[in-house]
């Protein structure tokens, strides 16, 4: 075959998952795959999760595919970049480099000196469709939206690519390209259950300033519910896993489609346990009690800071309050909780981070994850805080992750902080018992608070 689909996320090389292990395969790849199969391009998928870089160069080497789309992101850059560049070597007899994901939008430059030599802004499906045959039939790049690539030494960025309007024209992720059942034996071994992802919406309509949408813009299309039901169903028959986790940005966005879909779903019995992600004013008493009955188990809710101040500030348009309430019922409908709050954010003082605490204390969400706000560019945290940038180190061996900005603290004061709210929550839920840990988690707290104080 004279395509290969593949990405350069390794699990060997990443310690903090190797302590959670919930790996998930790489679906946009799998969609690119099934996209190029529905048209009669066979393909290969080498998914590079449980293997290593040794592994993946040694199967290219016996390939020799001429066009190797890789997928990147802001955590697997460094190492995608490391890869290019072995591969644009006479050993690979030079195979033509395609790039594709939320990266490389606002990277362009970077990636094309690194040596891509052609990256896909925006959906993948069709642009690799037609990019693959320019580039077997030699035809004029220039004609193929969606691209941009290098020539003469100048950047050309082709028109953008008009997004699939009617998402049930995409076929099925092409999960049998890769071993699945690595991933369901991964899961069961660690957790007791296996897991796997199901993608039925493209865009977020909100305007939230820290997130990206670098691929699928800020636009809102949703796969029909029946179709959701059915690939269900072939999962439950095929793989039998235990849950689903749909990647969504907002599951419930649409309370029409919600509706169709729990219908569909017990129609087709394909209930699956599964967990997804929403926000609070898109549930409601009826909206639980449908999810409910099609085998949620988990919601993340998202609010990303327990002050108001701060959620105005990240333009998320939500009360603080009524995600708490959310958050409440639905504990008390039996669902699991979930939320992501974010430290650090431009502004943010320790009064926030205080009502933070209180918020998660009150709210008493089942799972809680805590990050410290970093910019991503692209964003509209970004553009606010590039001239108070006071860490960006070099492109090719760093993340997004690594770029510092004045904030109202130091950024040590913030890494204090999360073990802060972390021990402050934890200690207000061991309370009661009068245990050694929560005597534990109270002077973790304090000593917290008390760095906290000296990192300002």
């Amino acid at each position: 075959m004279s395509i290969l689909f593949t990405h350069a996320y390794y699990l060997s090389d990443d310690p903090k998952e190797q302590k959670i292990m919930k790996p998930y395969p790489p679906l946009g790849l799998l969609y690119v795959s099934g996209y190029l199969k529905s048209k009669g391009i066979a393909n290969d998928v080498y998914d590079t999760t449980f293997t290593s870089q040794q592994s993946q160069l040694q199967f290219i080497l016996e390939k020799l595919p001429k066009v190797i789309c890789i997928y990147t992101n802001l955590m697997t850059k460094v190492e995608v970049v490391r890869l290019i560049k072995i591969l644009k070597t006479e050993k690979y007899k030079l195979p033509k480099i395609v790039l594709g994901g939320p990266d490389v939008t606002y990277n362009i430059e970077n990636y094309l000196k690194a040596g891509a030599d052609f990256l896909v802004i925006g959906e993948g499906e069709e642009t690799t469709f037609e990019l693959y045959n320019a580039i077997v039939g030699n035809s004029n790049f220039h004609e193929v939206d969606g691209i941009a690539f290098l020539e003469n030494n100048s950047i050309v960025r082709t028109n953008p690519r008009t997004k699939f309007r009617e998402l049930d024209e995409l076929p099925l992720p092409n999960r049998e390209a890769i071993n699945m059942y690595h991933y369901l034996e991964t899961w069961k071994n660690n957790h007791g259950e296996s897991s796997m992802t199901i993608s039925t919406q493209r865009g977020c309509p909100y305007t939230c300033k820290w997130c990206s949408t670098a691929v699928y813009g800020q636009s809102y299309r949703r796969r029909p519910a029946h179709l959701v039901a059915q690939e269900m169903k072939m999962l439950k028959e095929q793989y039998n896993p235990d849950a689903i986790w749909f990647v969504d940005d907002v599951f419930t966005i649409s309370h029409k489609w919600l509706t169709a879909f729990h219908e569909e779903v017990v129609k087709q019995n394909a209930q699956i346990r599964f967990e997804c992600i929403t926000r609070a004013e898109r549930l409601n008493d009826e909206i639980l009690r449908l999810l409910k009955e099609a085998g949620c188990f988990r919601i993340w809710i998202g609010a990303e800071s327990g002050s108001q101040e701060i959620i105005d500030a990240m333009d998320r348009r939500v009360d603080v309050n009524h995600v708490k309430k959310i958050i409440q019922d639905t504990n008390a409908m039996g669902i699991e909780t979930g939320t992501f709050i974010m430290l650090g954010y431009p502004g943010e003082t320790e009064k926030n981070i205080e009502e933070t605490i209180q918020y998660l204390k009150e709210a008493k969400p089942t799972h809680y994850t805590i990050t410290v706000a970093y910019p991503i560019k692209g964003t509209s945290l970004y553009n606010e805080i590039e001239d108070r940038i006071t860490q960006q180190p070099d492109w090719e061996n760093s993340t997004d992750r690594e770029i510092d900005f004045k904030r109202t603290y130091s950024r040590k004061y913030y890494h204090y902080a999360v073990s802060k709210v972390v021990s402050e929550v934890e200690f207000d839920r061991e309370i009661s018992k009068t245990s050694f840990k929560a005597l534990k988690l109270k002077t973790k707290s304090i000593v917290a608070g008390g760095m906290m104080k000296i990192s300002k």
